[in-house]
């Protein structure tokens, strides 16, 4: 088999003074260009490992690899995008989606190529005709647009998505659905997705992840086989859903 582009070997998280750990004998591994979904009830510790995965808190137990070597601490090859856009007010569009990528642990890029990048990933989520407006001319779709460039402005192999389009309405959340699978299509990254909708997870995953327990551990494991998009495939991933759903009620039950 393939090195995995990204590993978890044993992780575990417990913070001082607490009484049990939060996560605890996590195993998983991604591959590259593959899209995870991970669902849990509220509470499960779905951000905080979330946050491992991403380099951004180191497990009190485990190990963390990607691309065969240990990660430690945050990689330029990771991006993460959060339910709040958190665009700065005082930059327009272009700005903020170029804002980071000075950073220090980023590689050092010259002014043609940060130019580059940024023209590509505002071109890619289709807001090039907004790129001088400010973040509060902005509707919340396009804030999460906005949001998803600056992490696509890093070139990252792997995305984590942290609830990124749950404060939308229905409508603007399928458009961000449909565009986080060109995204993954067209650049060519791993994805990561943090959900509480069992529906968001079927229509843009190729695997759903199911945490439960106190530590969360996981409880279970589908792969889903289907071509995307999958908006009309409602009978073929319904009965997965039913079941997704009763191992999600049993483990809220546990908690």
């Amino acid at each position: 088999m393939s090195t995995p582009l990204l590993e978890a070997i044993g992780v575990g998280l417990k913070y001082p003074g607490a009484a049990s750990p939060v996560v605890e004998g996590f195993d998983f591994a991604l591959a590259a260009g593959e899209t995870v979904g991970i669902l849990g009830p509220s509470g499960t510790g779905k951000s905080s490992l979330l946050r491992i995965l991403g380099g951004l808190q180191a497990p009190t137990e485990g190990a963390m690899r990607m691309n065969g070597a240990p990660l430690r601490g945050v990689s330029p090859r990771v991006a993460v995008a959060f339910q709040d856009p958190s665009l700065l007010p005082w930059l327009t569009l272009e700005k903020n989606v170029a804002f980071g990528l000075d950073f220090k642990h980023q590689p050092q890029l010259s002014r043609t190529e940060s130019r580059r990048r940024v023209d590509a990933a505002i071109a890619e989520v289709g807001l090039s005709h907004a790129r001088r407006q400010m973040p509060d001319q902005l509707s919340g779709g396009m804030a999460q647009r906005a949001a998803l460039a600056r992490c696509l402005a890093r070139e990252p192999e792997i995305l984590l998505l942290d609830e990124p389009f749950g404060a939308l309405d229905e409508i603007t959340r399928a458009d961000m659905q449909r565009l986080l699978m060109k995204v993954v299509r067209d650049v060519g990254t791993a994805a990561i997705l943090v959900t509480h909708d069992i529906d968001e997870a079927l229509l843009v995953s190729d695997r759903v992840l199911l945490l439960g327990g106190s530590p969360a551990h996981l409880i279970g494991e589908w792969a889903i086989h289907l071509a995307k998009p999958r908006d009309d495939a409602v009978a073929e991933l319904g009965g997965l859903r039913i079941e997704i759903l009763s191992a999600l009620r049993a483990a809220t039950r546990r908690n």
